[in-house]
């Protein structure tokens, strides 16, 4: 049987299933963009009802943070780098393109790397980078904090705002009210973190998990076999990405992050803090910490009128926000899950003429 073939017998497996409204929440944002693209959610509308999760590190990313990285720019001679879907994130009133516009040095950069040969290059310039994303992105870092090191760097920082995804699924999962029947593993998270760290999906809360791909047939040979768990008493997980994830994942690149960081209590946009889900340099590494050297503190994050944190935590799709496409669109975004090209806001935006939103 070609793909085709196996496509469209597994999508008539789903429809003919006696299911209806089964909860499944996609958590990576590559996996919501693909979904939509692909339109997936008409496919299967009616049979399985997709909710998608905290797996997009702008969007969670804290209004403190933003304010943090504001203040930075107004201490001499700072030029802040960045990835540009974080430009217009909105602090408490301004976000780093309004910043820019006032004259303030701020430079996207393609990788964290980046900034170690611009601190080369300007010696009497402070760099910082806005170390932001979650356990796929936080390697990267942690080895340009190293290299920095290597080099006896001084004149180079690293704001760190990155995300660790156990501890929002324990958030998630643990509330009584939370729904969901099933989950779809961030993809890119499970090459670095491996299939173990996911287990506990199932061993602890008993619903059931798969780690897939981001084509057609990985999504919908994911969404059959959760669907396949729904009689079962004990709940299975299953990693469908084996190609590309291993049991325990990239070992060199967790190796790294052992090295370099420490776990810490982090604030998610709109949830609040959770306990031990971000990450902080160790104490060897803290002068290249940017809140340590520059003396910045974490302030109060305001309430939005936005349900960004419903969206996140699978309780709202994006049409059930008052502000969806009328003054919140991606051109001018009120919450982060409008900004980035992961965030679902923005994909169920782009795609709204061939999405279902109610």
């Amino acid at each position: 049987m070609n793909k085709q073939a196996l496509i469209k017998d597994m999508i008539l497996k789903i429809q003919k299933a006696s299911i209806k409204d089964f909860n499944v929440m996609e958590v990576c944002g590559t996996h919501t963009y693909a979904i939509s693209k692909l339109g997936i959610r008409n496919i299967i509308e009616q049979k399985i009802n997709l909710m998608s999760g905290p797996g997009c590190p702008v969007c969670v990313t804290s209004e403190t943070y933003i304010n943090s990285a504001i203040e930075l720019l107004q201490q001499p001679n700072v030029i802040l780098t960045t990835f540009g879907d974080m430009m217009k994130v909105k602090g408490s009133k301004e976000n780093l393109t309004e910043q820019r516009e006032k004259g303030k040095d701020i430079r996207v950069v393609y990788s964290p790397l980046d900034s170690i040969k611009l601190a080369e290059e300007n010696s009497d310039k402070e760099i910082v980078f806005l170390a932001v994303g979650f356990e796929t992105t936080a390697p990267l870092i942690a080895l340009a904090v190293k290299t920095a090191k290597a080099k006896a760097l001084k004149n180079v920082s690293f704001l760190i705002g990155m995300k660790r995804m156990e501890p929002i699924l324990h958030h998630i999962l643990s509330d009584a009210h939370h729904n969901i029947q099933g989950l779809i593993c961030p993809g890119h998270v499970a090459v670095i973190k491996g299939e173990e760290y996911f287990k506990f999906i199932t061993e602890q809360y008993n619903i059931p998990a798969v780690i897939a791909g981001f084509e057609a047939i990985d999504i919908i040979g994911a969404l059959l076999f959760l669907i396949k768990q729904q009689d079962k008493d004990k709940k299975s997980f299953k990693n469908l990405y084996k190609d590309c994830v291993k049991p325990y994942g990239n070992e060199k690149a967790n190796q790294l992050m052992d090295e370099m960081f420490t776990y810490c209590e982090s604030e998610w946009r709109g949830i609040g803090r959770i306990k031990a889900s971000g990450f902080s340099l160790r104490e060897n590494y803290k002068n290249y910490d940017a809140a340590v050297k520059f003396g910045i503190k974490s302030g109060i994050n305001t309430v939005k009128a936005c349900v960004c944190s419903e969206i996140l935590l699978g309780k709202k799709p994006p049409s059930k926000c008052e502000l969806f496409g009328k003054s919140c669109t991606p051109e001018s975004p009120v919450g982060p899950c409008m900004v980035s090209a992961e965030g679902a806001c923005s994909i169920f935006y782009k795609y709204k003429g061939s999405e279902k939103y109610e």
